[in-house]
């Protein structure tokens, strides 16, 4: 088997290739080599193309299955790939993100850091006495927007904190959806559900429907109080909106761990997004890194390489996809 991996997912071979039953040839590829002339030969008549993204503008190279080695498909042009070849992804990454994103509720109202700073023997005797109550998820209320993996495991956690759950998914109908939720609605119908929530997560995909769809107006709707969470993609939410909701301090917060910009590699230096986001005091950014365990890897990779032996002994493939579907 001939096994091309790009970028990212080169660093994982020797985890891939542990959990193979079939010989396999490797080729690892930087990712700012992607869509070049070079590129293209080395991956002419692989079996195997392990890749985030797959873009192009004339004649693909031949391959058999494009395993993306993740769940989303923003960066694959399902029409640009050559004639037989069949796209499968991975999940795995519900966990750690669904984790981050308690974690970032909990932030909000433990404030542990903060906690943490005001104490020392020498002001214990103040500190003590003048201590403030802080809040608590118990009985806050959140909107989930998109309610696959991602948003499904957030709300199972969620649940356990005594939080109310109000899942908004094309799926809704009724009132209901399969999954953890005590109330769901359609796209059409978020506005009317953001007044009510005091945590809005985003974990929708990025597709022609979701781009730019969080805006001005899903802003204006939101309580002054309330706190955006982004473990989607960035172009859910316009950049400009998004700034000026936290600058002028009509939502209280917003944890942003996906950006607008990404660098091909350590030589292509790019801003994260058109504004500081980092400056302002109510922004909470981290570099992309809410499903970055070892956990999730050691599952990836094993999945990936069960379904490379599928491939190899010719047995249906898990995860084939043809197109994002509707969460």
């Amino acid at each position: 088997m001939k096994i091309v991996m790009v970028g990212e997912a080169a660093t994982h071979r020797e985890m891939l290739a542990a959990g193979l039953d079939c010989p396999a040839q490797f080729v690892a590829l930087p990712r700012e080599a992607h869509e070049s002339a070079a590129w293209d030969a080395q991956i002419e008549g692989a079996d195997v193309l392990v890749s985030m993204r797959f873009q192009r503008s004339g004649a693909a190279p031949a391959f058999r299955l494009l395993q993306v080695p993740g769940a989303g498909l923003d960066g694959i042009d399902f029409a640009a790939l050559p004639v037989g070849a069949t796209v499968c992804n991975v999940f795995e990454h519900e966990i750690p993100m669904a984790e981050y994103a308690l974690a970032c509720m909990l932030e909000h109202q433990i404030e542990l850091a903060d906690l943490r700073a005001r104490f020392s023997t020498e002001h214990w005797t103040g500190a003590y006495l003048k201590r403030q109550p802080r809040g608590e998820l118990f009985g806050k209320t959140v909107v989930i927007v998109g309610f696959g993996r991602i948003g499904q495991a957030v709300a199972t956690r969620a649940q356990a904190f005594g939080l109310r759950i109000i899942a908004i998914s094309a799926r809704a109908e009724g009132g209901r959806v399969d999954g953890p939720m005590d109330e769901a609605y359609t796209p059409g119908e978020l506005d009317q559900a953001l007044s009510r929530a005091d945590f809005v997560i985003l974990t929708c995909p990025l597709n022609e429907r979701t781009r730019g769809s969080f805006g001005a107006t899903q802003f204006a709707a939101m309580r002054q109080d309330a706190v955006l969470i982004n473990i989607a993609r960035a172009a859910v939410v316009d950049p400009h909106a998004l700034y000026h909701a936290l600058r002028d301090n009509l939502i209280a917060k917003a944890y942003l761990d996906v950006w607008y910009r990404y660098p091909r590699g350590d030589t292509d230096p790019v801003a994260p997004a058109e504004y500081r986001f980092e400056d302002l005091p109510n922004a909470y950014c981290t570099p992309h890194a809410s499903g970055w365990t070892h956990g999730l890897f050691e599952r990836r990779y094993a999945f990936i390489a069960a379904n490379i032996n599928r491939l190899h002994q010719g047995l249906p493939l898990q995860n084939v996809v043809t197109n994002p579907r509707p969460v």
